[in-house]
């Protein structure tokens, strides 16, 4: 992490939409919590980093202290910023609309594919897949690095033609999201998110090793392409005592 080429994602494209600090801090984020354990702790200079997203100082120290509240850095005036080495990977789920605030939050835990494989759309996703008869499904359980703790499961259904250029050896590196748009090349045009309060069922407790009806957040995520037709659909269960949910409105 010595050079931003290193650290940061090779090209980062930023919606003028969303305020420009969150969507740097949320690239950021996914890059501590995606690093490898062997890459160096300290950042690239404020200066660097703000020239590599091609925003202001001023901006991108608004993004880095968004990451020093959320306890992943640290800044030391005279030596530089550096990525906490103990940092709890289970952080809280943070929905704004930004691409690698979806990514960021799905980061930084070891991942086990539990299964994957064609079947017919499920009769409560009907409308999302109105034109297909049948999606790829893949089931995925993920636990702190650290513990070994499960901390959520993951269902994904893609459309088949996408799922055909999926390895699913790419899911147990990387979120569904971050290989349909960086590894097939998908074009992700907007997610909707929707996370709610339930129970356990059955499952669920079994998977995240939970007692039965313990609270979780269910979280839903519907990906889209630009002319409004359904890629992925994700439901995460999350624990609840692992995660808590924040929502950022920008007022402006």
């Amino acid at each position: 992490m010595g050079t931003v080429t290193s650290f940061a994602p090779d090209s980062v494209v930023l919606n003028r939409k969303l305020p420009l600090w969150y969507q740097v801090s949320q690239s950021l984020r996914a890059s501590i919590l995606g690093r490898s354990p062997h890459d160096p702790l300290r950042l690239p200079t404020e200066e660097q980093l703000a020239g590599h997203y091609g925003v202001s100082v001023l901006t991108m120290r608004q993004a880095l202290k968004e990451l020093e509240d959320e306890g992943l850095i640290t800044r030391h005036r005279r030596r530089g910023t550096f990525i906490e080495p103990d940092v709890q990977r289970g952080a809280p789920v943070r929905l704004l609309g930004s691409v690698d605030a979806i990514v960021a939050q799905q980061s930084g835990m070891t991942t086990e594919l539990l299964d994957h494989g064609g079947q017919p759309v499920p009769a409560e996703l009907a409308e999302y897949f109105p034109d297909l008869a049948e999606v790829t499904a893949y089931h995925r359980l993920r636990c702190d690095e650290k513990t070994g703790e499960p901390t959520n499961h993951a269902r994904n259904w893609v459309r088949p033609d996408l799922a055909a250029h999926v390895d699913p050896e790419d899911l147990v590196r990387w979120p569904m999201t971050k290989v349909l748009r960086d590894v097939v090349g998908a074009d992700i045009s907007r997610i909707t998110d929707t996370v709610e309060a339930r129970i356990a069922d059955p499952e669920t407790a079994r998977l995240l090793q939970v007692p039965l009806l313990s609270p979780i957040l269910h979280y839903t995520g519907v990906t889209y392409d630009p002319a409004g037709r359904v890629l992925d659909v994700a439901v995460i269960h999350y624990r609840g005592d692992r995660f808590s949910f924040t929502v950022t409105l920008d007022a402006t």
